[in-house]
C-alpha cells in the first residue's frame, strides 16, 4: 500500500479522526481516553497498519505555515513583503510576536501529532495481545516507525523553541502536572535514544525499496535522526557513527539531476531518506493528497503549460545566499535553488562586482516557466517549485503532486563530514570523500584537505531553504554574526522564539521558561 495512494474508506475514517484533534482545549484531554478505539475489534490483527497509516497521515498533515515558520529566520532565506502576514515578516527579522497565530499553529498541531502517535503506539499494543509471534513482530515495527516519526516532529519543535515537553503517553493531563520543562539537550537525547529503541525494529531497506508502505521510515531514517539530534547536542562521535552506518549500508546514492531531485523524477528517489509524500494519483480531478505550496511561489508567472496556478510570494532566496553562491561559481544549484525575476535580476546587477551574470540567470526556467516581476520579492524558492509541465493534466494547484524533502541522503554526508572535522573518527570514507560526492553532482571541483569552514559552506550551498538547516547550523555553532544581513541584527537572545500566549494560559510552567 503506497503511502500516497488511495486507501480504504475504513483507513480515511480512521485518519480523519486522528488528524483532525487540532484545537488547543482537545490538549487538554487524554485523547477522550482513548475512545478512538472504543469500537474496535483487536482481535482483528490484520487491522494494526490501520493504526500507523494514521501516523504517518498526521505526520504528512503540515499546514503550509508550519515548514515555512521552521524555515524562514536564516541567512539564506527572507520573508516576502506579505501585508496580511507581517508578523511572519518581523520574525524574519528577529521581531516576534507571542501572539501570532503561526506560533500557535505550529506548536499545537506538531503536538496534537506526537499525541496522535502516542495513540497509535498505544492502539497496536492492544493489538499484539491477539497476534501471533509474526503479528507481534509486526507490531514492533510499526511502533517503532510511530516513535521514528514523532521523533522528527519533537526535533523540529525543539529546534524553533528549545526546552519543550515531552509526552510519554496519550493522556496530555499529564502535561499538566508537569514542574520542569524538558531542555532542549534533554529533548535531543530522548529523541536518540527512542532512535536506538526503534532501530532494531525497523526494515534493513531504503524507504523507496519498502513494498508494504513504499517510502514509510526504516532503520536509516532513524539512524538519519539520530544523526541530527546528536550533531544538536555536539556529541560528533554519535553522529559520525550513526551516519557512517548509513554511508556504509551502500544502499544510498544522490540523485544524478540536482535540479529534477526536487521535482517529480526525485520522488522517492535513491537519495530520499525522509519525505511527506503527497500525490494526484495520477488524475486529474477528484481525490489528492497535497501540501499547499502556493506560498512559495512567485506571485506572477507566465507558466509554460496555460492555466497554472502562481503563488503567494512569502518565501524568498535571500541576496546574501544568491551572492554566496555566484562567488563559487554554481550552477546547477543556484539555478535549481533560486527562481528569478527580471527586478531580481537588476537588482543584482546594481552591485558593480555582479554586473556580468551568467546566461542561466534569466527569468525564464528551463522547463520554459516565465517568473514576471512581481511585488512581494525579487526572488522565490526554485526548491519548492514544480515545473508547470510536470502538473499531471487538469491540476492547477501550483507544485501539486511535489513532495516535500525532509531529510536527503546528500545532508547525512555533510552531517558526517562536519562530524569529522569536528574531530571525529570515520567509518570508512574520508571527510574529503564525502564532500566531493556532493560537490561532483553540483558540477563543483573536487577539494582536498576540507576544512569545517568549507563543510559549513557545502551544506550553505546544498541545503538552502530546507527546514532552517542553515539557521540551526549558525544558531548551534554560535556563528551568529552570519545571521546579521541585510540590515538585520541578531543577538543569542534571538535563537528561539517565545511560547505562544494562548499556550501559556494553558500550561502556566511555559510562563516560568525566559526563552
Amino acid at each position: 500500500m503506497k503511502l500516497s495512494y488511495k486507501i480504504s474508506v475504513f483507513v480515511l475514517l480512521a485518519i480523519s479522526f486522528l488528524s483532525n484533534i487540532g484545537c488547543t482545549d482537545k490538549l487538554e484531554e487524554p485523547e477522550l481516553n482513548n475512545n478512538f478505539a472504543g469500537g474496535t475489534d483487536f482481535t482483528k490483527t490484520a487491522d494494526m497498519q490501520l493504526s500507523i497509516v494514521g501516523v504517518y497521515e498526521a505526520f504528512q498533515s503540515r499546514g503550509w505555515e508550519q515548514p515555512l515558520l521552521i524555515s524562514v529566520r536564516g541567512d539564506d532565506v527572507n520573508a516576502g513583503g506579505l501585508g496580511d502576514q507581517q508578523d511572519f515578516a518581523e520574525t524574519d527579522k528577529f521581531t516576534y510576536n507571542k501572539d501570532y497565530w503561526m506560533y500557535n499553529s505550529l506548536w499545537e498541531n506538531t503536538y496534537v501529532d506526537v499525541i496522535s502517535a502516542h495513540t497509535a503506539m498505544e492502539q497496536i499494543a492492544r493489538y499484539q495481545e491477539f497476534a501471533n509471534e509474526s503479528g507481534v513482530a509486526l507490531g514492533n515495527q510499526y511502533i517503532a516507525e510511530a516513535k521514528v516519526l514523532r521523533g522528527i516532529m519533537l526535533f523540529h519543535i525543539s529546534l524553533v523553541w528549545g526546552d519543550v515537553f515531552i509526552p510519554e503517553s496519550s493522556n496530555t493531563d499529564l502535561l499538566l502536572d508537569v514542574t520542569q520543562i524538558p531542555t532542549k539537550a534533554e529533548v535531543m537525547q530522548h529523541i536518540s535514544d527512542q532512535m536506538d529503541e526503534a532501530i532494531p525494529f525497523l526494515p534493513n531497506l531504503r524507504p523507496n525499496e519498502r513494498t508494504d508502505l513504499p517510502g514509510g521510515v526504516t532503520r536509516y531514517t532513524a539512524l538519519a535522526i539520530k544523526a541530527l539530534a546528536n550533531q544538536e547536542l555536539k556529541n560528533y562521535q554519535v553522529v559520525a557513527d550513526a551516519a557512517g552506518q548509513i554511508i556504509s549500508s551502500g544502499k544510498f546514492t544522490l540523485y544524478p539531476d540536482f535540479y529534477e531531485q526536487f521535482k517529480t523524477p526525485g520522488k522517492l528517489s535513491d537519495e530520499t531518506i525522509l519525505d511527506l509524500q503527497y500525490s494526484d494519483y495520477n488524475q486529474g480531478e477528484g481525490d489528492r493528497s497535497a501540501h499547499l505550496y502556493a506560498p512559495y511561489g512567485p506571485q506572477n508567472w507566465t507558466p509554460e503549460v496555460a492555466g497554472s496556478g502562481s503563488g503567494w510570494g512569502f518565501f524568498e532566496p535571500s541576496m546574501k545566499f544568491i551572492k554566496f553562491m555566484l562567488d563559487r561559481g554554481e550552477t546547477v544549484r543556484l539555478e535549481t535553488s533560486v527562481l528569478f525575476t527580471d527586478r531580481g535580476i537588476a537588482e543584482i546587477k546594481t552591485d558593480p562586482a555582479y554586473a556580468t551574470l551568467p546566461s542561466f540567470i534569466t527569468n525564464t526556467t528551463r522547463d520554459g516557466d516565465v517568473i514576471n516581476d512581481y511585488p512581494r520579492a525579487l526572488f522565490a524558492s526554485g526548491k519548492h517549485y514544480l515545473p508547470s509541465n510536470q502538473l499531471i493534466p487538469g491540476r492547477t494547484d501550483y507544485g501539486s503532486n511535489k513532495n516535500y524533502n525532509v531529510i536527503r541522503y546528500a545532508e547525512i554526508l555533510l552531517v558526517y563530514a562536519e562530524a569529522l572535522a569536528q574531530g571525529a573518527t570515520g567509518m570508512g570514507m574520508t571527510a574529503d570523500q564525502v564532500v566531493n560526492l556532493v560537490r561532483v553532482r553540483a558540477n563543483m571541483t573536487p577539494l582536498s584537505g576540507v576544512t569545517l569552514d568549507q563543510v559549513l559552506d557545502e551544506k550553505f550551498a546544498e541545503l538552502s531553504m530546507e527546514w532552517g538547516k542553515r539557521y540551526y547550523d549558525m544558531i548551534r555553532l554560535g556563528r551568529f554574526n552570519e545571521l546579521s544581513y541585510d540590515g538585520r541584527t541578531f543577538s543569542e537572545n534571538n535563537t528561539f522564539l517565545p511560547y505562544p500566549q494562548s499556550q501559556v494560559d494553558q500550561f502556566p510552567i511555559l510562563g516560568e521558561i525566559n526563552n
